[in-house]
């Protein structure tokens, strides 16, 4: 009998043995007892590949289920990887809140959760949680590299890049490098990986470093729909992530030749932008345009008093606008875009 706490053992089964060799097609089971389903659950779809002794990597996308282009690349990721490939293992959730994901949604349907901001999650917890917990307790203590694969979903717009740990965060920052110029992207974003952009710490990477996992996420496009430039970034910078993590020997797919990267900060300052209250944002600047502090970001106007001025918003920093607001209907809070600090 197991001496592991019960704290630290999943409701949630698979069909797939994580230490089988060859290619396995499964799903995790969350168990879900519904009025519809008594003894019901949620398979979310799981692939194993694995030959040999080497590295253990995760792929995951669909943190967020209004976001593409993670779960399109790595659908087409596993099913053109020849087994005989690799060397270790790679385990590919291309729809981690396959809930979320089945309604097109950030959170998920059934209990409002965002799955990236409730690690470690709770084994006896909502369906968004017992996932978190499945990840934090089975999943990166066995990873050895996770790369989290994001985008704006339906509200917000990105310039695809990888978003890296600052430098010195993580267990191996020369081989975050690595990894980063192995993945050639066109854009980096240097961040606190430890928290979510509005400073939360409840988020997978923050898991990942506390498991020891050499962890990188990206955002690769959004607005509800696929970014072509994005998902093509994602499929060849796989490929040569993979390459780098030894886990993949030779390429399946043809590679990009190499870009030239924009680096950024994102760990600075005003350089996000928000809603004071409702209205209707007319925004003054685009994607990828250059801004200095106090330059007009948009206006806002009253949509109970449209023959009134509308409110004028500053940008509070220097940088590039690389997210944007894909809705001009807003409420207070609602964050209209944001900024990237381009480093030298």
């Amino acid at each position: 009998m197991s001496s592991r706490p019960k704290d630290d053992v999943s409701m949630i089964t698979s069909t797939v043995d994580f230490d089988k060799q060859g290619i396995q097609f499964g799903v995790l089971n969350v168990p879900h007892s519904a009025h519809r389903s008594a003894y019901g659950c949620i398979p979310i779809p799981i692939a194993v590949l694995s030959r040999g002794e080497g590295p253990t990597v995760l792929l995951t996308g669909g943190v967020h289920g209004d976001e593409y282009e993670g779960p399109v690349a790595l659908s087409k990721l596993a099913r053109r990887i020849d087994v005989a490939e690799i060397n270790g293992r790679i385990i590919i959730i291309p729809a981690l809140n396959y809930p979320a994901f089945q309604v097109a949604s950030r959170v998920s349907p059934i209990d409002s959760i965002n799955l990236n901001r409730i690690f470690p999650g709770r084994r006896d917890g909502s369906i968004t949680e017992m996932i978190a917990h499945y990840v934090n307790t089975k999943l990166l203590p066995i990873a050895d590299y996770l790369f989290d694969f994001h985008a704006g979903g339906s509200s917000l717009s990105y310039l695809p890049g990888v978003l890296s740990p600052l430098p010195g965060q993580g267990k191996n920052p020369e081989a975050s490098q690595r990894l980063l110029n192995a993945f050639t992207p066109s854009r980096v974003y240097y961040y606190d990986a430890e928290l979510a952009p509005t400073g939360d710490d409840r988020v997978l990477g923050n898991y990942a470093f506390k498991n020891n996992v050499e962890f990188l996420c990206g955002e690769f496009g959004g607005g509800g729909t696929i970014n072509r430039v994005g998902l093509a970034e994602v499929e060849h910078g796989l490929i040569g992530y993979l390459r780098e993590t030894s886990v993949l020997q030779t390429s399946p797919l043809e590679k990009n030749e190499p870009t030239e990267t924009q680096y950024f900060t994102l760990s600075r300052p005003g350089l996000m932008i928000y809603a004071h209250r409702s209205g209707i944002f007319e925004p003054a600047f685009d994607l990828g345009d250059e801004v200095s502090q106090g330059t007009v970001a948009g206006f806002l106007f009253n949509k109970e008093d449209l023959w009134a001025e509308p409110e004028i918003i500053r940008f509070e920093s220097d940088g590039v606008v690389v997210c944007t607001r894909t809705s001009s209907d807003v409420i207070a809070g609602d964050c209209l875009g944001h900024l990237a600090y381009p480093l030298q």
